[in-house]
């Protein structure tokens, strides 16, 4: 079993930061591939960034492609997301996943976090 637990949300202006965490509990968090989803209100579950059992691979969805910087902390068994140049069509709840599958699709997460909310004030 493994439990994810983010930290970091909250309000910023629109062009601000924000850096989330995720702290996993399980010996073998190496052996997981992380992930960031978030579903803002009203709309489905999307994915956000994708990262390898290293690091050395990371993939982003098109509309934080350059503005987040996904990273991972295998000795501290975390993951991060840093988020620059926020947008207010950014604002929606975070949600931190942990899976076998170095994939986009929710399908392919095996352990979710509660998420974390991140709001984008214009």
């Amino acid at each position: 079993q493994v439990q994810l637990v983010e930290s970091g949300g909250g309000l910023v202006q629109a062009g601000g930061s924000l850096r989330l965490s995720c702290a996993a509990s399980v010996r073998t968090f190496s052996s997981y591939v992380m992930g960031w989803f978030r579903q803002a209100p009203g709309k489905e579950r999307e994915f956000v960034a994708v990262i390898s059992r290293s690091g050395d691979s990371t993939y982003y969805a098109d509309p934080v492609k350059g503005r987040f910087t996904i990273s991972r902390d295998n000795a501290k068994n975390t993951v991060y997301l840093q988020m620059n140049s926020l947008k207010p069509e950014d604002t929606a709840v975070y949600y931190c996943a942990a899976g076998k599958l170095y994939s986009v699709a929710t399908s392919s997460v095996d352990y979710w976090g509660k998420g974390t909310l991140v709001t984008v004030s214009s």
